[in-house]
Order: structure tokens, then sequence, then C-alpha cells
């Protein structure tokens, strides 16, 4: 193609040129990455359409090969037999229990410790912090036993006590609200709150936590998540049935002759409806504060 040149109509205008269009190349690229985003999304929705595909099928339309992938009417009867068979309001009201007092009690004592070892100085603080994250690399299981024993020792073996004491506090939301308190607030903003008058508490009440409500929440949903689904703990310590959390009860529909997974997965699904729902409510925080300590960790 040739370029084309219209001369102005008058005066001492110099003529306009005009390039032609030059077709803009295909971002393939671009294509590629998105197309690979939804694979990857569609790929962690699938166990949460096979958990309702189960549930909504029979064991036997489970085990049919080719396999089924369309809903089935058996929801209705497979939640009239996991009522049946589990405690299951009871054991749910259990895991509210625990959940909601854990939740707050580590963002209580996260917080305070966090907020004390970002923005104050005192000896041992930095060899402290250091033995602080080094329980971070112990599994869980490891103290599984001497935590038993101290339990034991005070006699909260078998009651929601044991679940919710030695949860109150933990090293991941230390060191989470930590590195946020020392790049969302100033040394500054404390001094001058320290000079208004405000002690240690007044500080973290009217300068800490106000500016820390995303990262509160997203450690809050992450707490909340966590006591929710633990298994291993509470299958350890409790003994009485009627202290039963809610993972613990639906584990009694695994039976040694057989398991039924139609009634597994209504269980689980059944179980699941607190947490999306906590979700939803709290999901603009949530992705904020995760959003936020990425940019600023």
């Amino acid at each position: 193609m040739t370029a084309v040149i219209e001369t102005a109509p008058a005066g001492n205008e110099q003529p306009v040129q005009r390039r032609p269009a030059k077709h803009r190349p295909v971002k393939w690229r671009g294509l590629l990455l998105h197309a690979l985003l939804a694979i990857a999304g569609l790929l962690c929705l699938f166990p949460f359409f096979w958990t309702l595909v189960m549930a909504t099928n029979t064991t036997a339309d489970i085990y049919r090969f080719p396999p089924k992938f369309t809903f089935g009417s058996q929801f209705d009867d497979n939640v009239r037999e996991v009522l049946a068979n589990v405690a299951f309001f009871q054991s749910m009201g259990n895991t509210a229990i625990v959940a909601v007092s854990t939740t707050l009690l580590v963002l209580f004592f996260d917080s305070l410790a966090a907020f004390t070892f970002a923005k104050f100085r005192f000896p041992g603080r930095n060899a402290l912090f250091v033995i602080l994250l080094a329980t971070m690399l112990l599994p869980a299981q490891l103290g599984a036993v001497p935590q038993f024993q101290t339990m034991a020792a005070f006699g909260w073996v078998g009651s929601l006590k044991a679940l919710v004491i030695p949860a109150a506090a933990n090293a991941f939301g230390i060191f989470w609200l930590r590195q946020y308190f020392q790049n969302s607030i100033h040394d500054e903003l404390v001094e001058a709150a320290t000079l208004d008058g405000c002690g240690f508490l007044g500080v973290y009440r009217h300068v800490a936590l106000p500016s820390a409500r995303p990262a509160l929440a997203f450690l809050g949903i992450f707490t909340f998540v966590a006591s929710w689904n633990d298994y291993f703990w509470p299958l350890i310590v409790l003994t009485n049935p009627d202290h039963l959390t809610l993972q613990v009860a639906l584990s009694s529909l695994n039976r040694s002759h057989g398991v039924d997974y139609s009634m597994v997965m209504t269980g689980a699904l059944m179980a699941m409806v607190p947490l999306i729902v906590v979700f939803i409510i709290f999901a603009r925080q949530f992705i904020k504060g995760a959003t936020e300590g990425a940019i600023r960790g």
C-alpha cells in the first residue's frame, strides 16, 4: 500500500500525511494465559462439582462405569440417612463454639503479640521471634503426645477446652500481623499517640487495630476454616460422645464393612455450607487482606 497525502485546502498549512493502518498481531500469549487460567479454575472447581454429584446419587451410581456426571434425585434420602446416623446439629454446634472461640482468641493474642514485636524494642526481641518462627517448622503431629499429657494433667480430656485453649495463639498469625504492622503503621504515629497520653493498650486499640482490619479479616477467616476442618487433634482428645466436633462425628459414617460414599459426601457437603456462608460475608476483606499482605510483605 502506498501512503496517501492530503493537501491542506488553504493557507500555509503543511500537507498531512496519513500512514496506512497496521494490523495488530494477535496476542497469542495473552490468550494462552487466559486459557490456562480457565483450565486451572475448572480443575479447582471439579472436586466441589463431584461432591455435589456424589451427594445426589447412590453409591451404586458412583461405582458405575462410565462415571455419571449428572445430578441425581437421592439428595433428600442421603440427608435423612446422615441425620439418622450422626448427631449432626449437636456436633455442628460444638464445632461452631470451638471455631468462634478459637478465632476470637487468636485475633486478640496474635495481634497483641505482633504489635509488640513490630513497634516496641525490648531485650531478646529478635531471639524470641526467631524461636517463634522455628515452631512453625515442627509438624503438629510431633506435639500430639505431650499436648495430650498436658490436657490430661489439667483434666480437660474429652472437653472442648482441650481444643480451644491450645489453639488460642499461633506462630503464623503473629508473623503475618507483625509484617503488616511494620509496613502499615509508622513509628511517628505510635510516638504521637504516646505523647497524647495513650498507654500501650491505648495505642494498640486506637492505632493498631483500625489499621489492621484487612489483615485481621484474613487471619480470622483462615483460623475459622482451619478450626472448623480440624480432624486430627479432636479425634485424639475428644472422648465424650456429646462433645464431638463435626468432622469427628462424620468420620463414623466410614464403617468397617463398607463405605456409603453418597452418604459421606452428603455429610461433607452439609458441613461445607457454613464455611461458604462465612466466606461470602467476609470475602471482600479476605481478598483485600491477602493482596495487601502480598504487596506489603
